[in-house]
């Protein structure tokens, strides 16, 4: 069984996103003339296109539909340009294919790469955060350093063992000690938890007052 090439984690940037990102940072150091020699180079084709909208769905696209976001031909010319890169794929020995799957088309890697295509989607499924997890990184998050009774009394039970999953996902760490009685130890993020987040510092946390409660 052919494996999806569009699993996007909730917690990280798509890919358009992180290419618009890249391109601006790019086109920003760049001068007009040298913006209109990039783009010269850049041979954008009816093809290419049908690649690239197919490479960033996550779910099949009919010819038909696919054929009114390129805006270009119908959908028999959509299944032309799907047969030519497949044969292109195939020539140059690529891993995956453009299928036709629940009446429609999808990038999908062959069947070949199952064995550790299931590893990574293991291991994300590994990664995952429950709620109760969600809920105290986000209060480690916005309180650090923190004691654990602190997230223990904001919460309202006990969190061990959830700080104690967080640190083996590297997403909290001790960060010191409190001066109280007992030295109990203070919490923080790691930098494993500005990746996750796509965060440049603790600075690009969403402000509490911008944060709604889920409808």
């Amino acid at each position: 069984m052919m494996q999806g090439m569009a699993a996007v984690s909730e917690t990280e940037p798509s890919k358009n996103q992180v290419c618009e990102t890249v391109s601006a940072g790019q086109n920003a150091g760049q001068s007009g003339q040298e913006r209109e020699s990039a783009e010269a180079r850049l041979e954008l084709t009816t093809r290419s296109i049908v690649e690239a909208v197919l490479f960033a769905s996550d779910a099949p696209l009919p010819a038909g539909r696919l054929a009114q976001i390129v805006g270009v031909g119908d959908a028999r010319e959509m299944r032309k340009h799907i047969g030519e890169l497949n044969e292109g794929y195939e020539q140059r020995g690529h891993s995956f294919r453009v299928e036709e799957i629940a009446g429609g088309f999808q990038m999908l890697t062959l069947p070949a790469y199952n064995t550790w295509l299931t590893k990574l989607v293991r291991a994300r499924n590994d990664a995952r955060l429950s709620p109760a997890a969600l809920e105290t990184l986000a209060i480690v998050a916005y309180k650090q350093p923190v004691l654990r009774a602190e997230i223990e009394g904001i919460r309202g039970v006990q969190c061990g063992e959830v700080i104690n999953r967080l640190r083996e996902m590297n997403l909290v760490k001790i960060v010191g000690r409190a001066e109280d009685l007992g030295r109990p130890m203070l919490y923080g993020t790691t930098k494993r938890f500005l990746e996750v987040f796509g965060l440049a510092n603790l600075e690009d946390l969403p402000q509490v007052e911008q944060l709604k409660a889920p409808e």
